[in-house]
């Protein structure tokens, strides 16, 4: 009895978001779909040629994952091998594919998100446009490498996709995005060259460093450190915003941590346990994004690719300088 109320709990969650979708134009006619885990091999997808926004409980489908039968199921969407992929590559619960109008239009004239507020840089980080010539994705591999690094992916022409523990998770990010878009129209009115100036400073070409280094190594991190230290921007918003705390990263396979102490932006010792009252933790292949510069640790974060002791509201005080010190990690090659 259980197990048959999750499920049924399970297909309202489905249907709610669907109408929810639908209630605010982010999907039309019988376009998108939805999935949600239920064990470690079922899911529950929206049958293909269903509306979102006026689901019954009759166009749910249960799938087991590894039954041969099930994958042969001809009420299938063809974007079924993408949601399978996913939940084999990642422990998401729930996955939505939609196509909000703004998205697919912004994303059919630019590459890539233009991010002019905090919030959405924070909690989108990169957004680029997938490239695709095809009506249906064919190439489900290219988006699981876009969800690697963020936990929306675009694909050009055609709509987004959202993964996360829970449909309000990948549903804020959809809902973020459209805003993103509409600030970045918004923008471009009162001031068409606005989107091509921004974060200069953050962007700032240092000299690129020949050697390169054991990823989480001493010297590695000592290099970070030295860069931070000679850094202008660091300097100076560290001073403004009085940068003073003690902040660890740690590497989850073997406990590696470094605690950096700050005072007024500059990095005054290193040290090697995690008594500090921030600490941001994750996997060696996560670090390995961060480190090349293909994931942002603030959009990490908040995405759950990265754990954090402390409270992240009290981090983005310091935003600016802490943007700074990412871009600096990719400055440092690593081996």
């Amino acid at each position: 009895m259980m197990v048959l109320g999750r499920e049924k709990q399970l297909r309202q969650k489905i249907i709610a978001i669907g109408r929810k979708l639908g209630n605010l134009n982010l999907v039309v006619a019988n376009s998108g779909n939805l999935s949600a885990r239920l064990d470690k091999d079922n899911i529950f997808i929206t049958a293909t040629a269903t509306s979102l926004g006026q689901l019954e409980p009759k166009d749910i489908i249960r799938i087991n994952l590894k039954n041969e039968k099930d994958l042969k199921n001809k009420r299938l969407s063809t974007e079924f091998p993408m949601h399978r992929l996913i939940y084999e590559s990642f422990e998401a619960k729930t996955v939505i594919h939609c196509h909000p109008p703004l998205s697919n239009g912004y994303f059919s004239v630019y590459s890539d998100l233009k991010n002019l507020t905090f919030e959405s840089q924070v909690y989108l980080g990169d957004v680029r446009a997938l490239l695709q010539e095809t009506p249906s994705i064919t190439k489900p591999e290219l988006v699981i490498e876009a969800l690697k690094t963020n936990n929306l992916a675009v694909i050009k022409n055609h709509g987004v996709i959202s993964i996360g523990q829970s449909f309000k998770e990948g549903f804020d990010l959809i809902e973020t995005l459209e805003e993103a878009i509409k600030v970045a129209s918004v923008a471009r009115l009162f001031d068409k060259g606005a989107l091509d100036d921004l974060d200069k400073a953050l962007r700032q070409d240092l000299t690129q460093k020949t050697d390169s280094y054991k990823m989480f190594s001493k010297e590695h991190i000592q290099t970070i450190v030295d860069l931070v230290n000679k850094d202008e921007l660091i300097s100076k918003k560290g001073q403004e915003l009085d940068l003073t705390l003690e902040l660890a990263i740690k590497l989850n396979e073997d406990d590696r941590v470094y605690r950096f102490v700050f005072e007024k932006g500059k990095i005054k010792k290193l040290e090697f346990d995690h008594n500090a009252p921030f600490v941001i933790s994750a996997s060696q292949d996560i670090w390995e994004l961060v480190f090349l510069g293909k994931l942002d640790p603030f959009v990490a974060v908040t995405q759950g690719k990265m754990a954090l002791k402390g409270q992240l509201g009290q981090l983005s005080r310091w935003y600016v300088p802490f943007k700074r010190l990412f871009e600096l990690f990719k400055q440092v090659k690593i081996r």
